[in-house]
């Protein structure tokens, strides 16, 4: 079974006196290791899924699975749990406590189970050093640029070394430079590291980084394809033609 399956799921909300279906019908799987993005419109139900897969909202029906695990089935607690055990979330805002320093934040999940071990110090540490953050690991968020926040962000997702990634637009609040090293940073996971990583976003050239692309329109999935060789200008076209 694929880390993350998806069947037939459906959500809808309640505005007032309207009922805005924001899916209907949403199935897709996502392999180990594989680097899938999804795009769409604003209010397409691209983020919305994200946060199904996240367990941070409920399906109306249908199936989310993580890791074989069916999240609706959890209870809030045991969900909670999971979430921060085998689902990693990066989000636009970095979401980073003010009062901790890098190497805290990165720690957190980890802080949060209890007393952290030798070996969990030595995986802070490496990760610290992955995500080159070494010399930056005792400043707080305040006197982080944009980029290093974010990268701190990533790393506290990785901590406990999740079945998933999901990502919601993580370089929404980044300048291009910062931007163009969050995505390598992200692909080098899956591609070096074997990371199962899920990133939304409606720009093409961030989704270039991917391997596979799923286009969200209307609730719906209207088609998936594979990126070829990075090429977001071609990305750009395709996607535009789905949306037609």
């Amino acid at each position: 079974m694929p880390p993350l399956l998806v069947e037939n799921v459906t959500k809808s909300f309640r505005q007032g006196q309207r009922v805005v279906q924001a899916l209907a019908g949403v199935t897709l799987a996502v392999e180990r290791g594989q680097f899938l993005a999804i795009m769409g419109a604003s209010g397409s139900g691209k983020s919305t899924l994200l946060h199904l897969m996240a367990g941070l909202t409920t399906p109306d029906s249908g199936k989310v699975m993580v890791n074989g695990t069916e999240l609706p089935s959890l209870t809030d607690r045991e969900l909670t749990l999971f979430r921060r055990r085998q689902i990693g979330l990066v989000f636009q805002a970095f979401n980073l406590i003010p009062t901790l320093s890098a190497e805290e934040n990165l720690a957190l999940p980890l802080m949060l189970d209890g007393s952290i071990s030798g070996a969990d110090r030595a995986k802070v540490d490496q990760l610290i050093q992955r995500l080159g953050l070494a010399a930056r690991r005792h400043h707080r968020p305040d006197a982080l640029s944009g980029g290093e926040q974010q990268r701190v962000a990533i790393g506290r997702a990785l901590v406990c070394d999740p079945a998933v990634l999901l990502a919601d637009e993580p370089t929404g609040n980044l300048d291009s430079a910062n931007s163009k090293a969050v995505c390598e940073l992200l692909r080098d996971l899956s591609v070096m590291h074997g990371k199962t990583i899920v990133l939304v976003t409606h720009e093409p050239s961030v989704a270039a980084y991917a391997q596979e692309v799923a286009v969200i329109r209307d609730g719906r999935l209207v088609e998936r394809f594979p990126v070829e060789n990075g090429d977001g200008e071609q990305l750009a076209i395709r996607y535009q033609e789905c949306l037609k």
